[in-house]
């Protein structure tokens, strides 16, 4: 299938195939780096066994294949990039674990409208201009009474600052308009039968910064690992840390009445999506 990036996308598929060019280890991501933990905290709050879960841009895999073997989903994947979905593939494999994987466009998807219980993708949405239709493509996959689950790097105060001075070149394929609680949740404004909600998550994280294009690299390596063991030391979110913003969107069954949108406040802690058959926060 060919797959070609749109008019206002931010970054390239050549990007992609580059920061795909590596190899990764065999292995499902580990709990002690801190930007996987945070992934995992998350998605354990909307994730339930047996649920048809899609992620968005899904290279290399290793977020797709913890869901399927550690929250026991029915996984898919999309990505338009080659080898990003290969990498995906043979990682499935090596961990004899299933899941649909596709070399698609987003716009042009082969997925069913309305099919899957959680639509999650994690930094893509940034990546475009205006990511209204974006967000609109994945509501069109979810469910009702399912689950969009959108999240962002916060690029806005903390981080921003420090990757300006680390390398001010990689923001330029980051969207930093929307990376504000209230302007991800004026993407999904109009949109029929959803209720939505905005907040920043996840402790501390080093991975989000590049200190390695300004410093020495085992500087830089050796700094990140002695934050990142600090941020696993950190006992709660707190906002102005926080390297996520997360856009969540829930499809109202029908004829119900969706509730009024809401922005959480800083250092609120986000309540758990119901899911029939039990409280998502429970496991």
């Amino acid at each position: 299938m060919s797959v070609e990036p749109r008019a206002n996308e931010l970054s390239t598929v050549d990007h992609w195939e580059d920061v795909w060019a590596g190899d990764i280890r065999q292995r499902l991501p580990s709990g002690f780096v801190i930007s996987a933990l945070n992934l995992q905290r998350l998605l354990r709050r909307y994730v339930r066994p047996g649920d048809r879960f899609l992620e968005i841009g899904c290279a290399p895999g290793k977020m797709l294949a913890w869901v399927a073997a550690v929250l026991h989903a029915q996984v898919s994947g999309l990505d338009y990039s080659e080898r990003g979905l290969s990498t995906a593939k043979q990682l499935f494999a090596a961990l004899h674990l299933t899941g649909d994987l596709r070399r698609e466009d987003l716009s042009r998807t082969t997925f069913a409208p309305a099919s899957f219980d959680v639509v999650y993708s994690a930094g893509v949405i940034e990546h475009f201009d205006d990511p209204r239709e974006v967000v609109r493509q994945h509501l069109q996959l979810v469910k009702p009474s399912g689950t969009a689950l959108i999240t962002v790097p916060n690029y806005r105060g903390l981080y921003g600052t420090l990757q300006r001075y680390f390398d001010a070149e990689l923001l330029s394929i980051h969207n930093l308009d929307i990376m504000t609680c209230d302007r991800l949740i004026s993407l999904v404004s109009g949109s029929p039968d959803t209720q939505a909600r905005a907040y920043p998550a996840g402790r501390f994280s080093p991975w989000v910064l590049t200190p390695a294009k300004r410093w020495p690299g085992p500087v830089a390596l050796g700094l990140s690992h002695l934050l990142n063991a600090a941020a696993l030391l950190q006992p709660f979110d707190v906002p102005a840390l926080c390297p996520m913003l997360v856009l969540e969107v829930r499809r109202c069954a029908a004829g119900a009445t969706p509730p009024t949108v809401e922005v959480d406040r800083p250092g609120a802690r986000p309540s758990p999506v119901a899911h029939p058959g039990g409280d998502a926060g429970s496991r």
